[in-house]
């Protein structure tokens, strides 16, 4: 078995996990801000918000990280040299410091301590779409 197409769908897999986490918390977050005066829904909504990123996203984002990390490795920590590698590489940090963001947005919700509006959360969760697409075409394309 080729051991290079192996750990890239084994990155893929982790990536949409990841990716699937990082669009619908937000989402949740709009949920639970708009529903703050319902004591049951809120506490329903805590539970959904520890659960998905607790046992899905973190997982998910180090099984990202640690197959994208071995994808490198099996072709040579020499190709770090290529400008579009860097710039996926600066992304998926950037992405990984919003991924640790909404930890401390789900910490704040878990001690009813959210100061962001539902509308904040709105615009916010574009974030990793705009992010996804930029690291997908610079992954395809390999412009620099």
């Amino acid at each position: 078995m080729n051991i290079y197409l192996t750990l890239k769908a084994l990155h893929l897999i982790a990536v949409i996990s990841w990716m699937a986490g990082l669009l619908y918390l937000p989402r949740i977050f709009v949920y639970h801000v708009e529903n703050k005066n319902s004591l049951g829904t809120c506490e329903t909504f805590k539970v959904m918000e520890r659960k998905l990123y607790n046992f899905i996203m973190m997982p998910a984002m180090i099984l990202s990280w640690i197959f994208g990390l071995l994808l490198i490795g099996s072709i040579g920590f020499d190709q770090m040299a290529n400008k579009w590698l860097q710039i996926k590489l600066f992304l998926v940090i950037v992405l990984t410091v919003y991924h640790f963001f909404l930890g401390v947005c789900l910490k704040k919700f878990s001690l009813d301590l959210n100061t962001y509006s539902s509308r904040f959360y709105r615009i916010f969760n574009e974030v990793p779409t705009i992010l996804l697409v930029l690291i997908v075409f610079i992954v395809v394309f390999k412009p620099i």
